[in-house]
């Protein structure tokens, strides 16, 4: 087959995307609402992952070449992975994405992270007490409906751990790699 008359396919989120001068298709039934929120998961978890480990941890407590600190900005120093999450979270909304997504924790170091709604109390509850368990639920908030997705936020780095133990309003401070820190909040209008 010739390049001129040859065509690509992407699916994604059930658009069949197809190019080279061919058409754009709807497959049907498209994908999920829940494999839509784990695949926007997978790639927050990996992001996040990846900061906390090959930037944060490397750079501050490998390395030790600068610090990662709450007033980034003024300290001249990393933000948290925390607040790399909220910045990502920030952005998306800005670009009016048709989702949310957040950190909530039962043992927050910022107040906005503590849970606020049914569903996320019970996504954490769920979580602490079945550890490698997702939460899926619907919800109202404010007049809309959402399908909600709460997954285990995991400490996968030094820097995790230390920040969260050290921390002077942290309510826990007995963190070790591997537990269970909070959650993802995934959150998709209906």
């Amino acid at each position: 087959m010739n390049a001129k008359n040859s065509c690509t396919t992407t699916l994604l989120f059930g658009i069949a995307l197809v190019n080279g001068g061919c058409s754009v298709e709807k497959t049907d039934p498209g994908v999920s609402l829940k494999v839509m929120a784990d695949s926007l998961h997978i790639v927050m978890e990996a992001d996040r992952t990846a900061y906390a480990r090959y930037v944060v941890t490397r750079l501050v407590n490998e390395e030790k070449v600068i610090k990662a600190t709450e007033h980034w900005r003024n300290d001249k120093t990393l933000p948290l992975p925390a607040q790399m999450f909220r910045l990502g979270s920030e952005l998306v909304q800005e670009k009016e994405a048709n989702f949310s997504y957040t950190l909530v924790s039962e043992w927050p170091i910022n107040k906005k992270n503590a849970p606020r709604t049914e569903a996320e109390k019970e996504g954490l509850k769920l979580i602490r007490e079945a550890p490698g368990t997702n939460y899926y639920t619907e919800e109202e908030l404010g007049g809309r409906r959402y399908f909600t997705a709460l997954y285990p936020d995991v400490a996968v780095a030094k820097a995790c751990v230390t920040c969260h133990n050290d921390h002077p309003d942290s309510p826990r401070d007995d963190f070790k790699i591997g537990d269970i820190m909070g959650a993802i909040a995934i959150r998709i209008p209906l």
